[in-house]
């Protein structure tokens, strides 16, 4: 029946290890190979899995070559293939070679890096490749560990974490200054192009919701949150007895790609003594390129500042990238020092202890993956990989202005393009043909994007970044967009 008998179990039997480990690196070689021929989003209809999965789980064991080709047949199927070259929607998921590897050598290795004694190269190489990170972003010298001025950087799982920290250290941080009952007067501000992340932090961290100033922004500031918005909003709640506490600005939002001006809105935070995040969780990798770093300008305001390299620096999931001025903050917010954890390196303050810095205890060794990412294609070809991407999306942005039935919404920024079918004439409901062509390019299963509201109207997101996408595909999907839209107008009657 292809169990192993009992006295012969060993789950970590070296020969095994090697054998079913190359198995699955060629299921997953084969899988990139034929990526492709699977429709981008899954076409299963909800509840498809549990009619074709037993209703128990195996009594025996059973050989990995039958598991694989239950995934192939079960499993692959019911999956959104974010590694589709045809996959344009939300922003990537980078994979890479190298991102695999290091994600093996991640999962083989299997530490738990809590604390520096419980694997000091865990610790001591994330320390490194933070400050690696930080120097190819041109971050300045109060966020590194070597920059001498008490910074440092931490690998999160997600930005949702990230903020969550920061969040949590703002608010104790304005706490202790107004005294613990104050908890109903902090506020939190953003603009409406700022990720749910934050509003979702506001909710975990116990400030009160109707707390969380949403800020409208504009087609006439590119839809960033300008300062003067900003000043206003916070003058308003401060005369109101309300304190600010927290302020976050976006390099790259989710909808349209915009960003915020760093430093403007880095002076009014620190006029008002409110902590101050940039997240740059998208287009933070895009600042390695020269020409793009000048998004960063005004970045020595911030308290904290973080950047994903699972979206666009070809480090498989997950990796966040976390950067503080005073890591103090964090650690006062979030550390626990039970007795089975004390050492002598610790108590003497030699070393770093993740564990403060973070929402939980356990820790996986992420920064082994981000190092290897790093190594094997160094700077230039990272810089390279930004720089295609781009120069992609520049193109399929041409070819939608090109054509007279369809509108670029906001201009491109960074590879994301914002577009949509245009109204026939006065009165025509451009929310439903762009709805109707979104759902036909998606069900066609030949490419996949997704959409986002600008304005009250319903644009269609096309974003690239896909590691394995080429100029061949995205001409292939707008010459479907095309034909999607012809049958859409009629154009055929």
């Amino acid at each position: 029946m292809g169990s192993l008998p009992l006295n012969t179990f060993n789950p970590l039997d070296p020969a095994e290890f090697s054998d079913e480990s190359h198995a699955v690196v060629d299921f997953i070689a084969d899988y990139y190979r034929t990526v492709e021929n699977y429709p981008v989003r899954s076409q299963v209809k909800p509840g498809y899995l549990s009619k074709l999965l037993p209703k128990q789980a195996p009594l025996f064991s059973e050989p990995i070559d039958i598991i694989l080709e239950d995934i192939r047949h079960d499993i692959l199927p019911g999956l959104t293939h974010w590694q589709s070259p045809n996959f344009y929607a939300y922003f990537q998921a980078n994979a890479s070679t190298a991102g695999f590897l290091g994600e093996m050598l991640c999962s083989g290795l299997n530490v738990v890096g809590f604390n520096w004694i419980s694997s000091p190269a865990a610790t001591e190489l994330e320390n490194i490749v933070m400050d690696w990170m930080a120097k190819l972003l041109k971050l300045p010298p109060c966020f590194l560990f070597s920059g001498g001025q008490g910074g440092g950087g931490v690998l999160h799982g997600s930005t949702c974490e990230a903020v969550v920290c920061t969040l949590v250290a703002a608010r104790d941080r304005t706490l202790r200054k107004n005294g613990h009952d104050a908890i109903s007067k902090l506020v939190v501000y953003a603009s409406d192009q700022t990720h749910a992340t934050v509003q979702k932090a506001v909710r975990i961290v116990g400030i009160p919701p109707t707390n969380f100033r949403i800020i409208p922004t504009s087609a006439a500031s590119g839809y960033s949150l300008t300062a003067h918005s900003l000043r206003a909003a916070i003058k308003a709640d401060v005369a109101k007895g309300f304190v600010p506490v927290y302020v976050c600005a976006t390099v790259g939002t989710t909808a349209v790609g915009a960003v915020d001006p760093i430093r403007d809105l880095g002076k009014v935070s620190n006029e008002f003594g409110a902590w101050y995040h940039v997240d740059a969780a998208y287009a933070g990798s895009a600042t390695i390129c020269p020409e793009f770093r000048h998004y960063f300008d005004g970045v020595e305001l911030a308290d904290s500042i973080s950047m994903n390299p699972h979206k666009w620096f070809l480090t498989n999931m997950d990796c966040c990238c976390l950067w503080v001025k005073k890591p103090s903050a964090l650690v006062d917010s979030l550390s626990t020092n039970p007795e089975y954890l004390r050492n002598k390196a610790s108590e003497a303050n030699e070393v770093v202890d993740y564990k403060d810095w973070q929402i939980s205890l356990s820790r996986r060794f992420r920064a082994i993956k981000l190092w290897v990412v790093i190594r094997r294609y160094g700077v230039i070809n990272l810089v390279e990989h930004i720089r295609s991407d781009v120069a992609m999306a520049k193109q399929f942005e041409k070819m939608v202005s090109m054509d007279k039935r369809f509108e670029v919404v906001v201009p491109r920024k960074f590879s994301l393009v914002c577009f949509r079918l245009k109204p026939r004439f006065e009165g025509d409901d451009a929310l439903s043909i762009n709805q109707s062509l979104l759902e036909m390019v998606n069900s066609s299963g030949q490419a996949f994007m997704t959409h986002a509201k600008v304005d009250g109207m319903f644009v269609l997101r096309f974003s690239v970044g896909t590691t394995l996408t080429e100029m061949r595909h995205v001409e292939m999907t707008w010459k479907l967009i095309q034909a999607k839209a012809k049958d859409i107008l009629l154009e055929d009657v």
